[in-house]
Formats: C-alpha cells, structure tokens, sequence
C-alpha cells in the first residue's frame, strides 16, 4: 500500500510542476506551448482552469501524503531505540553497612 501511494505521491508532484508551469505569470513561461485555450475552459481562458486544477491537485498531494504518514507509521510499532541494551560499564556494588566493633576495650 505504501509503494502504492509512493507512486500516486511522485505524480501528483509531476502533475503540480506541470500546472504550475502551464499558469500564465509575468513572463509568458510554459503557456506559450498551449495555444489558445480560451473556448475550451471558458471565458476567462486557462488562468481560472489551471489555478483551480492546482489546488486540488495540491489538496490530494496533502492528504496522500498524511495517508503515507498515517500508514508508515502503522506498520513501525518498534522503535529503534527499543533495541538499544541498556547495560552500564559502572560498577554496581551495595553499600557497607559501617559496623561498630564492640568487642574492643578502650584503656
């Protein structure tokens, strides 16, 4: 499923580039290769078609990529530092009880 949504994540990106690219800007960019588009997406021309193709491609790239984040972390339910030993080179030892010597007499 993951390797899925990998796929589907690689073309959302490559479909955003190419809309983002397409949208007319300042300079005339990749919408000089369009030819003229304006009967086909209506009055407006491309401008309105192209920037609402852009949000929802950039809507589904959002929650493809929770849904990876989502699932990824489903499937790793150990961690890597829960294979970390915890063993300490400090040794431990157990601390003397101090013993008053009452056999001795005091002269």
């Amino acid at each position: 499923m993951i390797s899925t949504l990998i796929v589907v994540q690689i073309a959302l990106a490559i479909a955003i580039i190419i809309t983002v690219l397409l949208q007319k800007s300042s300079s005339i960019g990749l919408g000089a290769y369009s030819g003229s588009n304006e009967s086909m997406f209506g009055a407006k021309g491309p401008a309105s078609f192209l920037a609402k193709a852009t949000f929802v491609l950039a809507l589904l790239f959002v929650i493809n990529t929770l849904a990876m984040g989502y699932l990824y972390n489903q499937d790793k339910n150990s961690s890597v530092a829960d294979t970390i030993s915890t063993t300490t080179s400090v040794p431990t030892t157990t601390a003397a009880t101090p013993t008053v010597d009452t056999n001795s007499s005091s002269k």
